[in-house]
This record gives structure tokens, sequence and C-alpha cells, in this order.
């Protein structure tokens, strides 16, 4: 059983949800990465979205494309990332890891041998914003031969034909987008994202994460009275860019957010 699945049981088993920050590696710099993961474990991270600074973050707001282009001035790429998981887990074998980037990283690389190092990183699974499931079975393979996740997600236009391709090659869970934009939008409607969640499970037994639009601790428990998982993103990067003049400043910051939000969804 990977480490996701094993999550996401020992949740079911006590009865709480999932909450997964993201954010992009090497922002505002590579120092600030590692020490940041640990925080956000301390602050109630149950699993950790680590983003692959990218050129072109289509999937992305300004805020995350920020990040990326900070993080890129430092030159931080696939490679780097996974050092850092590597780096992480001297300290921590326990909280999963999910690395959130695009397909070119991972092509420049090679599908069996990204996988092959990100299993040897202690990475657990691999979202690709740009691969959809009609071409993602040759990183999906790679990928389960070594044990780890690949995780797709999924669009409120997704009909249910798409859904049973998605379910059919994902597994650790599914992550559904919130909202038809980028990430960091706004108009998050709690309603029509229950709906689409019934939909789902109908098709798939996989846990369900929900992100893009969880901004505060009231969407977050909002969203955990719905969902298996809160995944939140641009509200813990608008701090990073926030502080990036004061990093010293950054796991108080971030880490406060996420305890906020860990404490609403408790509730």
């Amino acid at each position: 059983m990977s480490r996701i699945a094993q999550r996401f049981d020992d949740l079911k088993a006590t009865g709480r949800k999932a909450l997964i920050p993201y954010v992009t590696a090497g922002d505002p710099n590579p120092e600030v990465t590692v020490p940041l993961m640990h925080e956000l474990v301390a602050a109630g991270a149950d699993i950790i979205e680590l983003g692959v600074p990218f050129s072109d973050p289509m999937a992305d707001g300004p805020v995350i494309q920020a990040a990326c282009e900070r993080a890129l001035a430092h030159k931080v790429g696939l490679r780097r990332v996974l050092e850092m998981v590597r780096e992480f887990r001297t300290k921590d074998d326990a909280t999963p890891v999910v690395l959130m980037g695009y397909l070119n990283p991972v092509e420049v690389i090679g599908y069996d041998a990204f996988a092959a190092s990100a299993l040897e990183a202690g990475v657990d699974g691999v979202l690709t914003v740009d691969l959809p499931p009609e071409e993602g079975h040759g990183l999906t393979e790679a990928l389960h031969a070594k044990g780890l996740d690949p995780i797709f997600l999924i669009a409120p236009t997704s009909d249910r034909s798409r859904i049973e391709r998605i379910a059919a090659l994902a597994s650790g869970f599914m992550y559904y987008v919130s909202l038809k934009g980028v990430t960091g939008a706004a108009n998050l409607d709690v309603a029509s994202v229950e709906a689409k969640l019934a939909e789902i499970r109908e098709l798939s037994a996989l846990p369900l994460g929900v992100g893009f639009g969880i901004k505060d601790a009231a969407s977050a428990k909002a969203v955990a009275a719905v969902a298996d998982a809160v995944v939140v993103g641009s509200a813990l990067v608008r701090r990073l860019e926030a502080n990036a003049e004061t990093p010293e400043n950054i796991n108080a910051e971030v880490g406060a957010i996420l305890r906020e939000m860990r404490a609403a969804m408790g509730e």
C-alpha cells in the first residue's frame, strides 16, 4: 500500500479529512523549501503537494505563475526538486509527497528514469497537469511499475465517460478542480462541488480532493464537509511572495494559515 493510500485509510479510521497544502519548490529561494515542508507537517498537513517550477504553468493563476518565476530564477528544476524531497525524507518518512507539475521536464528525463528517480527520492504521487488521460498510459505505467500513484485532475465539465477513463488510470486519490478557471480564482460554489463529487463517487472509490478556490479557514471547512481532502495553494503562496525579502518569517506566517484551516476542518 502506498503512503497516500495508507494516509487516507488512517484518516478515514479517525473520521478526519486530509489537508493538502501546495507550495512551489524553490520559492522564494531553494533554502526555504525543505524547512517549510516540515513546518507544513507540524501545522497539520496530511499530504504535501510540491510544485515543480515550469516556465508556462497554464493551469495556474498569477500567484503561482510568479512563484514559478521566482524559483526558476534560482535555477530550480525537476532534478533539484527531487533532491529536496530526498532531503525531506531524512527526517520524515511518513508524510506523503505529491509532485505537481507539467509534462515537459518529465519527458526530458524519460518516463522510466523519472519514475525510478522519484521513487528513490521518496516521492509518492505525481500530478501532471497537462497530461490528459487519453495520452497518459506511458507515464502511468512507468509510475505504477514503481508503486507511485498517478494523480489526475477532474474538471467541472468532465462527463461520465471521461471520469471513467481517469478513474481507470488513477490511484491514491483524484483531484477535483472546484471551478472553471485557474488556481487562485474565486466564486467557490460548495453545493455544485458536492453534486459533482457524488457523481464521481458513483464511478470510483478513490478518495476525492478538492482544490482551486480554497482561500481561508471558512472555505476549507465548507469543502471538508463534502470532500475527502482539501487542497490549498494560492493562499499559502501569497504569504511566500509577501515574505520573499524576509524568508525568516515564512514558516510562522504560512504555518499560521494552515493551522487555522486544520482547526476549522476539525470543528
